[in-house]
């Protein structure tokens, strides 16, 4: 169960994780929530390399929630290596950043996120957003019954 549900936070403000965290727990989700704070530590997690080799304590996420500014490498940068690595794919990405730019919105779609929503500034509001989240990404949004990803040593 824990290798399908769980969601990987890319957030590099530490007061925006632990809001993020608070939310998870006052909209009761279930899912687990993990956290890499930068793009390099995003792609790291997802490609299973180095602390996050170790696929049952870190699995293949069900979705991402991707800020964009963020340092070593932002989240367009992470958006781009996805889009390299189609064995990836079937993860949902929906960033969520303060940006309400629209050419960050278009150029978010563009790279292949598959929402794209503004943080709010109060805990209120976002206990809201995820609880919406949950209903549609995690509870109607339809998914192949086995999504298969390949490591290095597959190919």
């Amino acid at each position: 169960m824990r290798q399908e549900a769980t969601i990987l936070l890319v957030e590099d403000d530490p007061n925006d994780i632990l809001l993020m965290q608070r939310a998870f727990n006052k909209a009761r989700l279930a899912n687990p929530l993990e956290v890499v704070t930068d793009g390099e530590e995003a792609i790291a997690y997802l490609s299973g390399e180095g602390r996050f080799a170790d696929r049952n304590r870190y699995p293949v996420p069900l979705m991402l929630l991707l800020d964009l500014k963020m340092p070593r490498r932002n989240g367009f940068e992470v958006l781009e290596w996805l889009k390299e690595h189609p064995e990836f794919n079937q993860i949902p990405v929906v960033v969520l950043t303060s940006s309400d730019q629209q050419p960050d919105v278009e150029k978010a779609f563009r790279l292949g996120a598959r929402s794209y929503l503004t943080k709010p500034g109060r805990l209120e509001d976002l206990v809201s957003l995820m609880m919406r989240l949950q209903g549609y990404w995690l509870l109607l949004d339809r998914k192949p019954e086995k999504v298969e990803v390949l490591v290095s040593d597959d190919l």
